[in-house]
């Protein structure tokens, strides 16, 4: 690997290691027991990573590590049931009695099971036109299948939509010798694509934005060192689906912090609470998610919470972070209703937020809604505005996406992104573990903004490039060095990579070639000799970024050279290169060329590693139900309503 590391003075940091809580009192919690014990598969007793435990009626869950242990914090004593749940096994529950302040074992055998049509739930309105099918052939199911639930609703009732993605195609060095990119550290792309594989249906080709599902797993890297506040890696490697083509990878990465070492927060919680927020894996899924972040507040943060339905409301004004009882009872009263005025919610939440503002601190306002504005200050266009108003004031946004029918994905991904933010999908309760407990840090602590990336190809290395994702981040050549505009977010604990598609000099031109050029010499000599100065004739790449720091206006830059020298890639650099090879796959990318599912499969395996928290472990589950259900096979929708 080559790598070149770029970190931050603040210190030796903490990873970020927080248990979920329920939502009650310390001397409840101090009541509790622990529930802990094994999963494995009944075939072959082999451990089962990656597996959904948590005790009904709670909001207590986990995942299996790799070995398929489980451990279940302050879980109330009593009587209690246990549930087990994983794509391709048949769900298990068992009722445990738990003592307070000991601990309870409790092993589950989990049975592998087929998808029998008897297993298909149809909800919703559905008429019988030829419009409506089933997204698989019951031929082609497999004992590798799990039972799934088949959403259809009437075609007039869902009106889900996603911004068009033009993928990204061949670029000539001889022409654009130049990328550049704004960094994007969202994740609720691969959190959506899960929601519809999981439902038994193909996610809409502009749902599946790549970069997203890249970034959605932790990588391990080496330690953070230096003067600035993350690292620069680079790994070069054969591209697996072309092996002739060259794959580079680019990542950024950012240090944990402990809770104990945040800063303090000035967090405003902007809810949603209108009458499309009903729905069970909205508001009260919401009220749940919120719960688990409300347990890890300290006495010197403080909270507001506003409302927005038909008008805008002050819930709660400004508490601090240890009145938990008054905090939860103000979430726990809410109740969906009415129309959806979000731009007034918008407004309401930064002037409270500014009201509190903590100089040094972390002000932010946090926004949970299915993205149906319909009242007010709605379209895409006076919403940006109106969000680029506000973080010039140092507030920062963080967007959470729940439901599922009328999701607006595109206009919650351009609120957060103008917000100085990020935008995750919540579609369970491990997922709001995941985003507000176990990511907290890099969810609330903002270590580096406007952080942007331009990568210089050599002309006697690289005939063409194309970066894989990041259709929507692309900026002009002249605006990396342009203060002014705006760009990603780097927060605590994150890690953001990129994936160049090269074409090394020699080989075929995807996209064919140019004429030559009348006033300039050619930029695409024929061999080394006519290459710029030898000094760089070894150089694939040039990296440079360019960053600010969160309280500062002014720039910093970084740069380093890449080798042109293809070595054995990473773990990570496998599974990256794996989760870019299933998102060509579900948008139908030309790119992918004879790359299957079963490659992908293979090459996840690979990159798999410890696994610690079964999130590699579930994707490759993921791929596995979708090449079992054939949902390649069905018709892929693009943009706009599905």
């Amino acid at each position: 690997m080559n790598a070149y590391r770029m970190s931050a003075g603040i210190g030796t940091l903490f990873g970020l290691v927080l248990a979920l809580s329920p939502p009650a009192t310390a001397s409840a919690q101090s009541e509790g027991g622990t529930v802990q014990g094994k999963v494995v598969d009944a075939a072959g007793n082999a451990p089962v990573g990656g597996a959904q435990v948590f005790v009904e009626g709670t909001v207590i869950g986990t995942l299996t590590d790799s070995g398929g242990a489980y451990s279940l914090e302050n879980v109330p004593a009593g009587e209690q049931i246990v549930a087990v749940r994983l794509i391709g096994y048949r769900e298990l529950r068992q009722s445990v009695t738990v003592v307070a302040n000991r601990t309870a074992v409790l092993d589950f055998t989990l049975e592998q099971t087929a998808l029998r049509i008897q297993d298909i739930v149809v909800t919703g309105v559905v008429e019988p036109t030829p419009q409506i099918k089933l997204p698989f052939t019951v031929e082609r199911l497999s004992a590798r299948a799990s039972a799934v639930q088949v959403l259809h609703a009437h075609p007039g009732f869902n009106t889900e939509s996603y911004a068009r993605i033009e993928e990204n195609d061949f670029r000539l060095v001889s022409t654009s010798p130049l990328s550049t990119f704004s960094i994007d550290v969202d994740r609720a792309s691969y959190a959506n694509v899960r929601r519809f594989i999981q439902s038994g249906e193909r996610p809409p080709v502009d749902a599946v934005r790549i970069e997203e599902m890249i970034n959605y797993f932790p990588y391990e890297w080496d330690d953070v060192s230096g003067d600035h506040p993350f690292a620069v890696e680079t790994e070069v490697w054969d591209a697996p689906w072309k092996p002739e083509h060259r794959l580079v990878r680019v990542g950024l990465r950012a240090p944990s912090v402990a809770t104990a070492h945040l800063p303090p927060s000035n967090l405003v919680f902007l809810l949603d609470v209108s009458g499309s927020m009903g729905s069970p894996d909205k508001l009260p899924l919401l009220k749940k998610a919120f719960a688990l972040l409300v347990e890890q507040l300290r006495p010197h943060d403080r909270v507001a919470i506003v409302v927005y339905a038909g008008a805008a409301g002050l819930v709660l004004p400004s508490t601090p972070g240890n009145r938990r009882g008054k905090l939860l009872e103000a979430v726990q009263q809410l109740e969906a209703g009415g129309s959806t005025a979000g731009g007034a919610g918008i407004a309401l939440a930064y002037d409270v937020a500014r009201k509190h503002f903590i100089e040094d601190g972390n002000n932010r306002v946090i926004l949970a809604t299915d993205g149906d504005f319909n009242v007010g200050a709605s379209s895409d266009g006076e919403m940006v505005r109106l969000i680029e108003k506000e973080r010039e004031s140092g507030i920062f946004l963080t967007v959470l996406g729940f439901g599922t029918g009328n999701l607006k994905d595109s206009k919650m991904e351009q609120i957060a992104d103008y917000g100085n933010g990020n935008f995750h999908y919540v579609d369970g309760l491990l997922e709001a573990k995941k985003v507000l407990v176990e990511e907290m840090g890099g969810t609330l602590l903002t270590v580096a903004k406007d952080v942007k990336l331009q990568i210089e190809f050599n002309p006697a290395r690289v005939a063409a490039y194309r970066l894989i994702g990041y259709e929507n981040r692309l900026l002009d050549d002249e605006d990396f060095n342009d203060d002014t505009k705006d760009a990603g977010e780097l927060g605590a604990g994150h890690t953001v990579t990129a994936l160049y598609e090269v074409v090394p000099v020699g080989l075929p031109l995807p996209r064919g070639s140019v004429d030559p050029l009348r006033y300039q010499p050619a930029a695409d000599p024929p061999d080394a000799e006519a290459a710029p100065a030898r000094a760089f004739e070894d150089e694939l790449l040039y990296v440079k970024v360019r960053y600010k720091d969160p309280d500062r206006s002014q720039s910093k830059l970084l740069a380093h050279a890449v080798p042109d020298r293809s070595a054995s890639p990473s773990g990570g650099f496998r599974f990256a290169a794996a989760v870019a090879g299933f998102g060509m796959l579900l948008r139908d990318s030309p790119h992918a060329g004879r790359y299957t599912l079963d490659d992908v499969i293979g090459l996840a395996e690979e990159g798999k590693g410890a696994d610690p928290r079964g999130y590699r472990g579930e994707f490759i589950r993921l791929v596995e139900t979708v090449r079992d259900l054939d949902l390649l096979g069905a018709e892929a929708t693009e943009g706009g309503q599905r």
